[in-house]
């Protein structure tokens, strides 16, 4: 299913666990210090540069590069989620509705309930990323570097995403987690 953006809270309760997304519009990167800065920011009451609100967020240090005075994305693959658990937690209770792009999942099943959804996106797929990236619109706090930076990138069917964790508690890494874990103890019931 391709979601375009603006994303709402109604087309997030939408998705369910193994649906697969393609998306297009506007997405922005964001990893440790960005979710840290705009932590900050939102306490002290000043208004930040972009909005997580309805947005999609991409946890992804792309690799940009100068071209003809615009920005051109070399390579644009997930990093690992989960390095921002605590600091996402903290920024959905000030959040209405989200879709976070990463790899590697996150333990924030219960904080998305109603408001949210992870989308896995394949890591080393960073060409691939790329192929989907049509513009660089902006780029914001250029001063944590150039992969802690926010990038507001304009999209054309980015994926394919599967989503990981739906806005109703369920979570793919949950299920497989009790699979491995039937399957580890039919094994060692066997030796």
């Amino acid at each position: 299913m391709e979601i375009k953006t603006p994303i709402s809270a109604e087309i997030v309760r939408k998705l369910k666990v193994g649906d697969i997304v393609y998306i297009s519009g506007e997405m922005f990167t964001a990893r440790d210090k960005a979710h840290l800065r705009a932590l900050e920011w939102i306490k002290s009451g000043k208004e930040l540069p972009i909005s997580f609100n309805n947005a999609v967020v991409y946890h992804c240090g792309p690799l940009v590069q100068k071209v003809n005075n615009e920005w051109k994305v070399i390579s644009a693959g997930p990093t690992t989620s989960a390095r921002m658990n605590a600091s996402t937690k903290e920024l959905l209770k000030f959040i209405d509705s989200i879709m976070i792009v990463g790899k590697g999942g996150m333990d924030i099943a219960n904080e998305l309930k109603g408001k949210g959804v992870y989308l896995a996106y394949t890591g080393g797929a960073g060409a691939l990323a790329a192929n989907a990236i049509k513009k660089v619109k902006a780029v914001h706090w250029l001063d944590l570097g150039m992969p802690e930076a926010i990038w507001v990138f304009e999209v054309e069917k980015f994926g394919p995403c599967i989503v990981a964790i739906d806005s109703h508690g369920n979570s793919l890494y949950d299920e497989i987690k009790k699979r491995v874990e039937v399957n580890f103890k039919e094994i060692l019931n066997k030796l």
